[in-house]
């Protein structure tokens, strides 16, 4: 089958999709709709945004879909009448049979994580709190059950020892976008050698999982480990972001969002959330095995600052913690 004659659907949201919808069409294939999430008000004047990859559909004058129901016939009657070979699917909702079963060439998703592991809708944050020094990219095909289908190819990614969510998003969000392409184009070459997941289980391997986190989920828990609340705040930085509370000892707290910090292997004698600051300079917080020192962070309702910005107009003192 030559490029042209491929008719492909793309399903997709936010901005990590948009790159895999550009690398499609610039590899010549032919998209012949974009199915994407309704457009929503949001902020204090309901200002009515819509998704990066609507933005980039209307840019390259694409046909545009975006159903409120995905099990409505009245969609799925449109789908159909798409007639296409194949849907790629990155960063979308979970799709119904009746959508995934469709194409004859199958429905394919790209997740960032090597599956099986970190299946679920946040793995790159779940990985880096988890201490991970490598993650990857699988495209597979979509089955039944939540990132269970077979998979196509994967991809191994390196991260840093001290990289944050946003920055492994970002490289992740390019890279992906290559893997996307070259699936479509070992799909078209009828090249495909698709793996069941269960082949990929080292024996006793634990299989993390990577569910979606709510806010709920962002507060620091300052009994934990040096390594493992370092490791909480840059996997949840820049979105959701980490928070905790400064309290002093007359009563006053401050709700704080933490997005950057640095480690301090040491000794102490401090209880775990001791508030350690020069008022001027310093913000570090007591744990088991040594300091976490606060470089980056924002109180509610301001932008994100240094912490020597922050201590200008809030100076701390050491009869401060955190909870």
């Amino acid at each position: 089958m030559k490029k042209k004659d491929l008719r492909i659907v793309f399903l997709g949201t936010p901005e990590f999709a948009v790159p895999s919808l550009k690398g499609i069409m610039a590899a010549g294939h032919n998209v012949v709709a974009v199915i994407t999430a309704p457009d929503k008000p949001s902020g204090r004047g309901k200002k009515i945004n819509v998704s990066a990859v609507k933005q980039c559909a209307l840019e390259h004058n694409l046909k545009i879909i975006q159903p409120e129901n995905l099990k409505d016939e009245e969609f799925i009657d449109e789908l159909r009448k798409l007639k296409a070979d194949l849907q790629v699917v990155v960063a979308f909702r979970m799709l119904p049979k009746a959508v995934w079963a469709m194409p004859p060439l199958g429905t394919f998703n790209l997740h960032a994580s090597l599956l099986p592991q970190y299946r679920g809708a946040a793995p790159i944050n779940h990985a880096i709190i988890n201490g991970e020094r490598i993650t990857g990219l699988t495209t597979f095909f979509l089955d039944a059950l939540i990132d269970t289908g077979k998979i196509i190819k994967q991809q191994e990614i390196q991260i840093g020892k001290d990289e944050d969510a946003g920055s492994l998003h970002d490289r992740m969000m390019l890279s992906g976008a290559n893997l996307v392409v070259e699936t479509v184009e070992l799909i078209i070459r009828g090249e495909i050698k698709a793996r069941t997941q269960i082949e990929l289980i080292p024996e006793g391997e634990v299989m993390y999982p990577a569910p979606k986190i709510y806010k709920a989920d962002c507060k620091i828990n300052w009994e934990h480990s040096l390594e493992s609340i370092y490791n909480f705040i840059r996997g949840l930085s820049p979105y959701p972001a980490a928070f905790t509370y400064f309290v002093s000892t007359s009563g006053d707290e401050l709700l704080v969002k933490v997005y950057r910090t640095s480690k301090e292997k040491a000794s102490h004698n401090f209880k775990c959330g001791q508030l350690i600051s020069d008022g001027k300079q310093q913000i570090k917080i007591a744990v088991t095995g040594g300091y976490i020192q606060i470089v980056e962070l924002q109180l509610a309702g301001k932008k994100r600052m240094s912490a020597d910005d922050f201590l200008r107009g809030n100076p701390l003192t050491d009869n401060w913690k955190v909870w």
